[in-house]
């Protein structure tokens, strides 16, 4: 019988490996041979903003672990994150086949950086030698890994240890799973047919990313919370001053469903320089999209994290989430009122002006402005 390497990173058990596939390589003598040292699995089911933001982990990891195979397990719907994601070996979308491999599959490591109850039964039920950041045994015994992970749980009880917090949220993860402090980016990778997609859309509406300046305007921040998104006519004034100073600047508006009326209005408003991205893209759309713009004005949003993938300038605005938590990797400004009761993650609240209201149209132009000379 032919030699087969089981432990190789491009074996499969059922179909021919790419090298083979590709090249004719053969397991006994194959010079592309990738010894998996150790398996690792990783558990990060919530929030999607949260999956994608965790994918800061894999480099860090990978420094580690050279030679670990690393599976992700999440929600179906976070599946797309991690597509063409070359440090993930397998995206284990969180169904009944999952549960089997996570019975039947030895792992090295399980890394656990979320202390919900489902995803700590998770890391428990998996079939690991070591476990890292949360898991629950038999008896219903909750355990934090190490101190950092103990932190962090407190924090998600106490919101008065939420509001004091004053590290990222990478950098939290770092400490949680035990993982060294190297540069840690959010990694999304867009694909050769996506970025056709976007060099398209470019071309059908006469936009020249790198030449002319494009604004990206995300002028959503989803349903959980009221106050994460801007006003309207916080963005309506904004595009007015942004085209006061910089005449030849070009607007692509950014938004989901619940965006339609308001990015209608300041299409409409501005017909000659604003360009409607829509609002009924698939999460893969929306970051190629995305990447044409060359600064983005966003609440605390995926949008957000997406631009810090994507390395664009960016002008972020916070009102009831955690400002010192979003690291946006020294790209841009981060821009809060001061109001005693920031980071209050109320899903809404009877204080009139709102937070949201409170950021000044000047102060965001300004940052705009300032984020565009840094590009010059």
């Amino acid at each position: 019988m032919p030699i087969i390497h089981n432990d190789c990173r491009h074996y499969f058990t059922d179909r021919p490996c790419k090298p083979h596939k590709q090249r004719g390589r053969r397991c006994g003598d194959c010079s592309e041979y990738d010894k998996i040292l150790q398996e690792i699995l990783i558990v990060k089911l919530d929030a999607i903003g949260d999956v994608l933001r965790a994918t800061s982990l894999l480099r860090p990891l990978r420094e580690k672990y050279p030679q670990a195979r690393v599976t992700w397990l999440t929600r179906p719907n976070a599946t797309d994150l991690l597509k063409h994601n070359s440090l993930v070996d397998e995206i284990l979308p969180f169904n009944h086949e999952a549960l089997l491999v996570l019975q039947t599959k030895r792992f090295d490591v399980v890394i656990n950086p979320d202390a919900s109850e489902t995803s700590c039964r998770l890391a428990s039920l998996a079939n690991g030698k070591e476990r890292v950041g949360y898991w629950i045994d038999e008896a219903g015994e909750f355990f934090c890994g190490n101190e950092a992970a103990e932190h962090w749980r407190y924090m998600g009880l106490d919101d008065d240890l939420k509001k004091a917090n004053q590290r990222s949220y990478q950098d939290l993860l770092l400490d949680i799973c035990d993982l060294p402090h190297v540069p840690n980016p959010i990694i999304w990778t867009l694909s050769e047919d996506e970025k056709r997609l976007a060099s398209e859309f470019a071309q059908q509406h006469n936009l020249v990313p790198g030449k002319t300046p494009i604004l990206g305007l995300n002028t959503g921040a989803g349903s959980r919370w009221v106050w994460k998104k801007w006003t309207l006519e916080g963005f309506r004034a904004l595009v007015k001053g942004t085209l006061s100073e910089q005449p030849d600047t070009r607007i692509l508006l950014y938004g989901g469903p619940e965006e339609v009326e308001r990015n209608t209005i300041l299409k409409a408003d501005f017909p000659d320089a604003v360009v409607d991205t829509g609002c009924d893209n698939s999460l893969r759309q929306f970051g190629a999209l995305l990447s044409l713009c060359d600064v983005l004005v966003t609440g605390d949003t995926m949008g957000l994290h997406l631009a810090c993938a994507l390395e664009k300038r960016i002008v972020a605005l916070f009102g009831p989430t955690s400002l010192p938590e979003i690291e946006i990797y020294g790209r841009g400004a981060k821009i809060a009122p001061e109001m005693d009761c920031l980071g209050c993650y109320l899903s809404d609240c009877d204080v009139r002006p709102a937070c949201m209201e409170r950021i000044p149209v000047d102060t965001v132009l300004e940052s705009v402005l300032r984020e565009f000379t840094e590009l010059a």
